[in-house]
């Protein structure tokens, strides 16, 4: 008698919270813009909140809800103790590409020291942040960088991109326009991967540059500070 008691208690808790958690999606579908749907709701594990999984045309998006679907937080989550960003963590997580699923032919690499640590970055050469992460990465030792031209910024980036391919050494090419400002002078009129660089960004929801993609998948947008990014890739690389 005792454990079908406890059974049903049990089965209780579950239906409540499967409850709580079709009012939550349904507030939330309410809430939301064209292209936007709910992928999941999930207990956040902190504060008695719920995570509403978003998937949206700029790929995976948190909002935080109360129990009752009654209100939705949207921001940042920051643990008090380690002062790491709760919400940037998951969000990595969420928006992982796994590193085998790039397309490594359509991009050219920079290699600085050893080359053992892997690191894609999505660049447009009109990026203003993608000039200042480039010039972090000259302080970064140990590793490959592979970098994929996604021309998204300005109405001449698309025919930079493509110069800075064409060019008999693409490396060099880069470094001396995005670190000198040298622009690239070879003729833009070799086949590229660029559109299939753009296609891949569409579908994975890469809309900003720079972009960066460890290799455990990781996903971060925005640069990056050089002692920030070693530490990442010393992260990386120990897992």
């Amino acid at each position: 008698m005792i454990r079908k008691l406890l059974l049903l208690v049990l089965l209780g808790v579950a239906v409540a919270a499967r409850a709580d958690e079709a009012a939550i999606r349904k507030a939330a579908e309410a809430l939301l813009a064209e292209g936007a749907k709910v992928e999941a709701v999930s207990k956040a594990g902190f504060l008695g909140l719920y995570e509403v999984r978003l998937a949206t045309p700029e790929g995976v998006r948190i909002l935080y809800s109360d129990e009752n679907g009654t209100y939705f937080f949207i921001g940042s989550v920051i643990d008090g103790k380690t002062q790491s960003d709760l919400t940037e963590a998951r969000l990595r997580k969420l928006n992982a590409i796994r590193f085998e699923d790039l397309p490594l032919a359509q991009a050219f690499k920079i290699v600085r020291g050893k080359g053992t640590r892997q690191l894609a970055y999505f660049s447009d050469p009109r990026c203003p942040y993608c000039r200042k992460f480039d010039q972090e990465l000259t302080q970064v030792d140990d590793v490959t960088v592979h970098v994929f031209l996604i021309p998204i910024i300005a109405p001449d980036s698309a025919a930079i991109s493509k110069a800075v391919w064409c060019s008999p050494d693409r490396t060099k090419a880069w470094l001396d326009l995005m670190l000198k400002g040298v622009q690239p002078t070879a003729k833009a009129t070799c086949d590229t991967p660029i559109e299939k660089n753009l296609a891949f960004s569409r579908k994975y929801g890469i809309n900003g540059t720079p972009t960066l993609i460890f290799a455990d998948g990781q996903r971060v947008s925005g640069w990056m500070p050089a002692d920030k990014l070693s530490k990442m890739l010393d992260a990386v690389a120990k897992r």
